[in-house]
């Protein structure tokens, strides 16, 4: 079955000898679908099957090959019946064991014959002993011992170890035949060379059959140069799709909306603070790129309360003053809703037209918001995930702000982003995020956008202290919450479940709510969590904010978005069940006055190692960015970036945090080839790694 350089991504599984759709169905569900992509399916461990070991020399818990001959075979009877086979050598007998097992398999084990068996080695009832060991038979049918390590890969339901292989041999067997022709090595010779990699058929055939002799730790760390080599042509096929990308985008032409000294001033005036320096160096930054043709593709990050929506509202009225729609998309109800009081309260004295968009937003309201959008009469938009909506039509949109943007699967945003380009400009795009992200994670989730980061809190903002106690100091903390009530303090109390059964969690809510109002008779108790309406949601916080409610008890819907100044205690149940960036998120909902702040994790031992480790980072830090560095380190990508992120980003060979260190450098070499390189040579390497295609990284 050749391949041909052309042909070489788009052979399907079919072609190869003994693959039929059926066999291809399940190759697909391991993400293999054309021959070249089992050269990129590499094992996930390795046995060593190239040596004999003497019995005489074997210990428990060590997989082995081992030769001899039968010396008896009988079925034992105990607990629960078996097959027991001892075999010998120059230098002992070990146990071969049985439980499942059939007369005819019984009857080849006759004594005297010659066998070789590879299996794990256990202490049983009659010294050492293999149980279900894999073996073969007859000196005549023994074959000659394997001369590299045998590889074990990720399988599936319904596709052994022995099929995989098969089939991977069959590709290795062209590709050693023909590497260049199957699979050119696009990255240049002196690139390998400065960074002290191998050429790309050196690593795969050493990654699919290592010697005896290779350094299994160091392949398990995913540190070995082979997969370091691999790693990094991926990481900088990712980075040249950004940068393809990011120029497609400014070749969309985009309104450059100027400063007209008109409504700005006025609503800088009206605000109650002043802008910090971080925040206006921030708005410098999207001032710049506003005034440009080409569309702004930024990035704003900053820790809770570190006033992002400000710089927001000021984004969306350079939109509006030069007679442009504005939108702004968030996750959830309760933050989009926040949202729309919040702007409204410093927008409408500017009269600006705000409208509404949620996915509960029903009947006349809805008609009566989609018409007033398209044609122009609302200025700007705020919502949910209803803004995707195909009958959602903007008359003239000029900016797109996405909020808590890692919360949206990319397929969503783009669809956003797409309602502008029904005319001949694109939008420009500000997505902004809370969860601070690690430098190097953040060149690999929005390495096509811009970086600014708001690194300085408002003045008089309190640090939060955090206190980690155990569930059976439960009546100490609700104590203090009694007292905390008595002396006009607001509290909220935050119940998580493993489950994400939103029912669930709202009868765990309910359930803390009944506890805590006959605990505390003479509080003013509310509850809220995600199955309430909109209306009913928005009256609760709005009671909460008014000083009206002590205790608010909540779901997680409380994450993002709420700003209650006066609320200066927060208790967190089970917060081993949650991830560091929502806890940290969780915990910004307290210390935005300056009353003196306290967050209770209130954990249920005993507590894994890593739950104490992330406890203990809550504890040690309120620094959004280091939480966020012990985040990656602790739990990996998915928490900073959502599942649906990471998932969106997905690759086959590097990974985020063992690969950390390789991340800058694949975008250095990515910058020079994308300057230099021939452009078929980018579409190749893109192609290889993104196989279907990289419209993801258009948002």
């Amino acid at each position: 079955m050749p391949l041909s350089a052309d042909e070489n991504f788009s052979q399907p599984l079919t072609k190869l000898k003994g693959v039929g759709p059926s066999l291809a169905e399940k190759f697909g569900r391991l993400h293999i679908h054309r021959c070249i992509d089992l050269l990129f399916h590499l094992p996930h461990r390795y046995e060593d099957r190239t040596r004999i070991t003497p019995i005489a020399h074997l210990f428990p818990h060590h997989p082995a090959v081992i030769q001899g001959k039968i010396i008896s075979c009988e079925v034992a009877l105990g607990r629960k019946r078996s097959l027991l086979c001892r075999i010998k050598d120059n230098s002992g007998i070990i146990g071969l064991r049985f439980y499942y097992f059939t007369t005819a398999q019984k009857n080849q084990f006759a004594p005297g014959k010659d066998i070789r068996c590879y299996g794990e080695v256990r202490q049983g009832s009659t010294g050492l002993e293999i149980y279900h060991p894999e073996y073969e038979l007859g000196e005549n049918s023994i074959q000659a011992l394997p001369q590299t390590l045998t590889p074990i890969y990720p399988a599936t339901e319904g596709l052994t170890q022995q099929r995989i292989t098969k089939v991977v041999a069959q590709v290795l067997t062209q590709f050693k035949q023909n590497a260049t022709l199957i699979l050119p090595d696009y990255l240049p010779t002196k690139i390998c060379q400065q960074y002290q990699l191998p050429s790309l058929k050196d690593a795969l055939l050493y990654l699919h059959e290592p010697p005896p002799d290779a350094k299994l730790d160091q392949i398990a760390e995913k540190q070995h140069p082979c997969q370091q080599r691999l790693a990094f042509e991926e990481l900088i096929s990712h980075s040249l799709s950004l940068l393809n990308l990011r120029q497609q985008l400014r070749h969309h032409p985009a309104p450059p909306l100027c400063d007209q000294v008109s409504v700005t001033p006025k609503f800088l005036q009206q605000l109650a603070f002043t802008l910090t320096g971080a925040q206006q160096r921030v708005w410098r930054e999207i001032s710049q790129d506003l005034t440009q043709e080409a569309p702004m593709l930024r990035l704003v990050q900053g820790d809770v309360g570190s006033g992002k929506t400000v710089i927001a509202a000021l984004a969306a009225l350079r939109a509006i003053e030069n007679g442009y729609q504005a939108a702004i998309m968030a996750p959830t109800e309760i933050l989009a809703e926040q949202h729309f009081i919040t702007f409204s309260d410093w927008l409408e004295p500017l009269n600006i037209k705000l409208s509404w968009l949620s996915g509960k937003t029903k009947g006349k309201a809805r008609q009566q918001a989609l018409e007033n959008l398209k044609s122009g009469d609302t200025q700007l938009l705020i919502g949910t995930h209803a803004l995707f909506q195909d009958d959602v039509i903007f008359s003239k949109l000029g900016i797109i702000i996405i909020d808590e943007q890692h919360r949206f699967g990319v397929h969503q945003r783009l669809t956003l982003k797409q309602k502008s380009e029904s005319g001949a400009l694109s939008c420009h795009q500000l997505v902004m995020t809370a969860t601070p992200i690690p430098r190097s994670l953040a060149m690999c989730a929005y390495g096509e956008l811009d970086n600014s980061i708001i690194d300085e809190l408002p003045p008089g903002r309190t640090p939060v202290k955090t206190i980690v106690l155990p569930d059976s100091r439960r009546e100490e903390v609700i104590e203090r919450i009694r007292q905390a009530c008595t002396n006009k303090k607001q509290i909220y109390w935050v119940c998580t479940l493993i489950e994400e059964s939103e029912q669930l969690q709202c009868q765990a809510a309910e359930k803390s709510a009944e506890e805590l109002m006959l605990a505390i008779p003479n509080a003013n108790i509310a509850l809220i969590h995600g199955r309430l309406n909109s209306q009913d949601k928005a009256n609760i916080m709005a009671r909460f904010k008014a000083g009206e409610v002590d205790l608010l008890v909540a779901t997680t819907v409380i994450e993002v978005g709420v700003n209650v100044p006066n609320a200066s205690l927060m208790v967190i149940e089970n917060p081993e069940r949650l991830g560091l960036a929502q806890l940290h998120q969780l915990r910004g909902r307290v210390g935005r006055g300056a009353i003196e702040s306290f967050c209770l994790l209130l954990y249920h031992p005993p507590l894994s190692a890593q739950s104490k480790a992330r406890l203990k980072v809550m504890r040690e830090s309120n620094d959004g960015f280091v939480v966020a560095e012990e985040d990656l380190a602790l739990r990996g990508p998915g928490e900073l970036l959502g599942t649906r992120q990471t998932g969106d980003i997905a690759f086959r060979i590097a990974d985020l945090q063992c690969h950390v260190d390789l991340i800058e450098h694949a975008q250095l070499v990515a910058n020079t080839l994308h300057a230099k390189a021939d452009e078929s040579v980018i579409d190749a390497l893109i192609k290889r790694w993104l196989p279907q295609g990289e419209q993801y990284a258009q948002v």
